[in-house]
């Protein structure tokens, strides 16, 4: 068998050629005496034409037989310009059956009705949907566009480990035991970073990887426990050095895929995104920017401001112009329910007309004329408060920010807006532990200038660590990582390490950097949520070839499975039955 030319790939310049075509049958449209077969593989369709005296040879032919044919390429007598080869067909001379097939379980066409766990229990068949390949294909091109770039800038591409060592790196390992140190095991990574900044210390002083992560942490729709990830690292560069790769990268990637000029890359501090934003990954495709409108109201008697400010919090508030009917008592009900799943407990309202009406149509007229002249507010705005802790005021305003752009469609969705985050916090403070922990993790810098407040002053400690977001995604995550010993031993033990739990945990890495470790730093890029906002997704499993569910089961495969005895016993594990 040999095919001369792919499915996609007949054209009017090639009418009178005898071609071989192989692939699946797509659809098959039986008029007597004739019958036509669209024939499809992985690059398109082409129109086939049996003539009488193949009719009986091909009467039990169905959607998703395999078959081979050679015939003569003719102008139709109608075209489709829905079709890459819509202006012609193949008149087929030899025919060969390859394979049957069964009913398949989901339509094998761009539009289903079939239900998700039917298309991951079949995932084989729903990548021969065009929605489904086409992303894969996508994803393939995205690799070797990062790959010729960075190997364009000496980038060494170097594989690391996959059986590893269980260090505490925030999420939960996935645990593989040894069949040779019984009561041992290997973990998967959740990333490749002690390894890469070994490999900088090995004088790879530019290293990249596509590389395979593993967390076992609850899923979402942008979350799988297996996942990809573009790692870069690199020696000897500040972080404007590799912003300038990244942003570069981007701006390729999104040329070639998407045909767009990515305009410039806009900077925040994390402060400065969490007040106006309310997130650490903002969306800038729209505006609804957070207002601190506390100074208005430090002498108001609503009860609801008075009490917050009486208790050292912030009011915060949104406008949305030109809305004032969209904003129905039911709707406002509905928002405040929803800001109690970020703990705030009211949001106040203010809608504009003639008239002021609205849960604080009590506000003095001084008052207003503040919050018009600073809020820039005219008739027909509503104005959303949230007057809380500063944590909660913001969070919760900035996740009714987006859920209202979203439901008032104010999102332009051909827009892409990439922004820096910077300055994070050096530790957050964790409720259940009751300590500050790494905010990113322990090897990442904090700024020279907050070397002092490692130990004494965390909570305004602030880190050279920095992430790229994309329209309210987080799409990369960096930093620049610590190389001097002395400073790497202040963050162990401010993060409650002795100097032997770090060698017990971390030992090898720790001698390396006994050996001239140099400046270093890197990111790691989500491949899954670049791919995912490259082809217009919101579900990740959309851009995975063979993804899991939200409980971490593969519905194909039916894994994870029960192993047997035997396969216990080599590794020196007994099982505990639930009890359930």
């Amino acid at each position: 068998m040999k095919r001369t030319h792919n499915n996609g790939e007949l054209r009017i310049s090639d009418l009178g050629k005898q071609v071989t075509l192989v692939g699946w049958v797509s659809k098959r449209r039986n008029l007597g005496s004739i019958v036509f077969i669209d024939l499809r593989d992985r690059y398109g369709i082409t129109q086939l034409v049996f003539n009488e005296e193949y009719v009986e040879l091909i009467k039990d032919v169905r959607n998703e037989y395999v078959i081979e044919i050679s015939g003569v390429v003719v102008k139709k007598e109608v075209s489709n310009p829905k079709l890459k080869t819509g202006e012609i067909e193949v008149i087929v001379n030899d025919f060969k059956l390859l394979n049957t097939a069964k009913t398949t379980p989901l339509l094998i066409q761009d539009e289903t009705d079939a239900l998700e766990d039917i298309r991951l229990k079949y995932r084989y068949l729903d990548i021969r949907r065009n929605p489904i390949k086409e992303k894969l294909v996508i994803r393939d091109k995205v690799c070797s566009i990062v790959r010729n770039y960075l190997h364009s800038l000496d980038f060494i591409e170097v594989e690391t480990p996959i059986l590893g060592k269980s260090t505490p790196e925030g999420a939960r390992d996935y645990l593989v035991p040894s069949r040779i140190y019984h009561g041992n095991f290997y973990a998967l990574p959740q990333s490749p970073q002690i390894y890469k900044q070994l490999l900088m210390i090995g004088g790879i002083d530019r290293y990249f990887q596509i590389a395979r992560c593993f967390r076992d942490e609850d899923l979402r729709a942008d979350r799988q426990p297996e996942f990809t990830q573009i790692d870069i690292e690199m020696c000897f560069i500040e972080e404007k050095d590799i912003f300038e790769v990244v942003e570069n990268m981007m701006k390729g990637i999104f040329k070639e895929i998407k045909g767009i000029d990515l305009p410039e890359f806009e900077k925040l501090s994390y402060h400065e995104s969490m007040k106006k934003y309310g997130s650490d990954k903002p969306d800038l495709r729209f505006g609804l920017e957070i207002n601190d409108v506390t100074d208005i109201f430090e002498k108001s008697e609503i009860n609801i401001f008075k009490n917050v400010i009486e208790n050292k919090g912030k009011i915060n508030a949104i406008v949305i112009e030109n809305n004032f009917d969209k904003f129905t008592r039911k709707y406002i009900d509905s928002l405040q329910e929803f800001i109690k799943i970020y703990g705030a407990k009211n949001l106040a309202y203010l809608k504009i007309q003639d008239e002021i009406s609205g849960s604080v149509k009590n506000i003095s007229d001084n008052e207003y004329s503040l919050l018009k002249n600073k809020l820039n507010l005219k008739n027909d705005d509503v104005v959303l408060f949230v007057a809380d802790d500063f944590k909660k005021s913001v969070v919760s305003l900035g996740a009714v920010r987006n859920k209202i752009a979203k439901e008032l469609k104010l999102i332009d969705e051909n827009q892409y807006k990439f922004a820096w985050i910077v300055d994070f916090p050096m530790y957050e403070y964790s409720e259940d532990e009751q300590r500050y922990v790494a905010a990113h993790h322990p090897f990442t810098s904090p700024k020279l200038s907050d070397v002092d407040k490692l130990e004494n002053d965390k909570a305004n400690c602030l880190s050279r660590a920095y992430d790229l977001v994309l329209n309210g995604y987080e799409l990369l995550s960096g930093s620049i990582r610590i190389s001097n010993q002395e400073i790497q031993a202040k963050v162990f033990k401010a993060l409650g390490l002795s100097e032997e739990e770090a060698r017990e945990k971390f030992g090898f890495f720790l001698e390396a950097f006994e050996y001239g470790a140099p400046p270093h730093g890197g990111v790691g890029i989500g491949l899954e949520r670049l791919i995912m906002i490259l082809t217009n997704t919101e579900n990740i499993k959309d851009v995975v070839a063979f993804p899991k569910t939200l409980s971490a089961y593969d519905l194909m495969s039916q894994a994870p499975n029960v192993v047997s005895e035997r396969q216990l016993s080599d590794v020196g594990i007994k099982t505990i039955k639930d009890k359930n």
